[in-house]
């Protein structure tokens, strides 16, 4: 079943840009693919909920693309936009925390989806594990913004991450443990996130059930 052009949530763009999205999505050749790319890396920028759907856009273009004329210029221009803002990305998180989260969760989003011969692709593996270490930072853990960020993405791509390279995510873990056992100040919250994300890794990435009720009853009071 495709989905329909509703369901990646374009409705927020002006008229205009919403036809060139929707013309991307099933004739990329037919429209400028560079400024689409840089229509969708800005709005994922400032559009939390947007960068959680920008992955799924993006395979869609990308195959489209491929299918039509075995193309990849989509593809290069998003890795090129994702590299310049990966390397301004402390500038971006002293500017903004929120845009700094936007980031991290569209290029977690892109190497969820963005696969070569259903592997992820090499380029990203470790700029997103240098994202998630940054999260781990003690600064970063005193921010709950910035913790819930880090969960939501172990959640989503952690156990891929850790079959591509797993000791880099030996090293990320060796943080956050460090971070919820020393740490002082950390909010009830970021503890209670952390020590599930413990839980999660422990299990092969996995909760129990009983787990699951225990953490989800907690955050949900």
């Amino acid at each position: 079943m495709e989905n329909s052009s509703d369901d990646y949530r374009i409705q927020s763009f002006d008229l205009d840009t919403q036809v060139l999205l929707k013309t991307a999505l099933k004739d990329p050749n037919s429209v400028n693919l560079e400024k689409v790319c840089s229509i969708i890396v800005d709005q994922s920028l400032k559009d939390q909920v947007f960068s959680k759907e920008a992955g799924r856009i993006c395979y869609t273009i990308v195959q489209a693309e491929a299918k039509q004329n075995n193309g990849n210029v989509f593809r290069r221009n998003l890795l090129n936009r994702l590299q310049q803002e990966f390397k301004g990305r402390e500038e971006t998180r002293a500017r903004s925390i929120q845009e700094w989260v936007c980031y991290v969760t569209f290029i977690c989003n892109i190497f969820d989806y963005l696969k070569v011969n259903n592997m992820p692709m090499v380029a990203l593996v470790h700029p997103v594990y240098d994202c998630l270490m940054r999260l781990a930072n003690p600064d970063a853990l005193m921010n709950e913004e910035e913790v819930d960020c880090l969960v939501l993405q172990l959640h989503r791509i952690g156990e891929q991450l850790e079959k591509v390279n797993s000791q880099r995510m030996d090293e990320l873990f060796f943080l956050l443990r460090d971070g919820f056992l020393l740490q002082e100040g950390l909010t009830s919250m970021a503890r209670l996130l952390l020590l599930e994300i413990l839980e999660f890794r422990a299990g092969g990435w996995m909760l129990s059930s009983t787990a699951h009720k225990y953490y989800y009853s907690e955050i949900a009071d």
